[in-house]
């Protein structure tokens, strides 16, 4: 028996059924989208091999939820940005890109709500007070965008030389240098980023 505080797992058979081991039924997609929304945990296995298959599950959902009537949340710029990245240099940073920003986003939303409830009825100047959290957000976002722009730079790979002459050689040096420094880079963007997650776990 899994602990209590373990993750309930779901299992995943060959005809695409999928089997609650916590609460020993058989759910849908859609129960697994309402778990997720109370903030259950869980994880998705295959039956016959055990593979954790929790991803393409979760990113099946989404796909089934976007493709529900007046419920599309990702704009096409978005999704094609977000395609682009898949085999770039960039796609080792979009993951901890992503995941900072919907944290910070999450929990400036829990705040908006809890202002929302207790603006609702209230004097106008009591409902301007719900601008505070939006601020936040497109500030914090602002932030991410910054850090994201940062991290790409890292990774723009150097212009090609435009000659051989002699007179391109002391702009080469400079170049060695800033390829020998870049691991150094990398570890202080790691960094910025545990920073900034240890920064956001703070708020509120």
């Amino acid at each position: 028996m899994p602990a209590k505080d373990d993750p309930v797992v779901i299992k995943k058979y060959a005809n695409r059924r999928l089997y609650n081991t916590g609460t020993s039924t058989y759910v849908t997609l859609e129960d697994l989208a309402e778990m997720v929304k109370r903030g259950e945990d869980f994880t998705v296995q295959d039956a016959k091999t055990g593979d954790d298959i929790t991803h393409p599950v979760l990113t099946q959902i989404i796909f089934e939820l976007e493709n529900k009537d007046g419920q599309n949340m990702l704009p096409v710029p978005f999704l094609r940005q977000l395609i682009s990245f898949y085999g770039d240099q960039m796609q080792m940073v979009v993951p901890s890109f992503l995941e900072q920003s919907m944290i910070a986003f999450a929990k400036e939303q829990e705040r908006f709500r809890e202002q929302m409830k207790s603006a609702m009825g209230k004097s106008p100047m009591d409902m301007m007070k719900i601008t505070t959290p939006i601020k936040a957000i497109e500030e914090q976002t602002r932030r991410n965008i910054e850090m994201f722009q940062n991290a790409m730079r890292l990774f723009t790979p150097f212009p090609p030389n435009s000659g051989t002459s002699a007179a391109s050689a002391p702009a080469a040096e400079p170049a060695k240098k800033e390829a020998a420094e870049k691991s150094d880079d990398l570890q202080e963007l790691k960094d910025q980023i545990a920073a900034m997650q240890r920064k956001i776990e703070s708020m509120g």
